[in-house]
């Protein structure tokens, strides 16, 4: 078990946006059939499979607009699935990417300069941990080495 808290979207949000509701940009979520090339879904955490309905959708995974609450797309599984378990430790799907990138972010909701940096998947754990030994970290996003895609969040355990 992690001493860090893995947390994917919330499961009423993803409800909301399965049942048409708005999405950061006040759009109806793209409904595509997925090709299998790497689509993760940001709900359950996995891969989508080829052959499965997801969702595209604009997200802000901050709770209130600011400067630096970015909107980004991402994808949802067009089913229900599973919420990715808080203590499940670091997602499987990302064993297959090659880096992934991670930055820090204060109480106020706002980067934390100087804390962004790409790294191995396998080493996700250990830099959070090390991160999380400053003050000023109050979360840090995991997003996409390649597209700076939000992928989820980690908080302390």
């Amino acid at each position: 078990m992690s001493a860090l808290k893995f947390v994917a979207m919330d499961s009423e949000t993803v409800k909301s946006l399965r049942n048409g509701g708005p999405d950061a940009n006040g759009q109806t979520p793209e409904r595509k059939t997925s090709d299998g090339s790497g689509n993760e879904c940001r709900h359950c955490l996995q891969d989508i499979r080829e052959g499965d309905l997801f969702l595209v959708l604009a997200h802000r995974p901050f709770p209130a607009l600011q400067p630096y609450a970015e909107v980004g797309p991402l994808f949802v599984h067009a089913e229900d699935c599973a919420r990715y378990p808080e203590s499940a430790g670091v997602p499987s799907y990302l064993k297959a990417r090659e880096a992934i990138l991670v930055r820090g972010y204060g109480t106020d909701d706002r980067i934390v300069y100087g804390t962004g940096q790409t790294v191995a998947p396998q080493d996700i754990e250990a830099v959070s941990t090390k991160l999380f030994e400053r003050p000023d970290i109050a979360y840090i996003h995991v997003r996409s080495a390649t597209n700076n895609c939000y992928q989820f969040r980690i908080e302390r355990g």
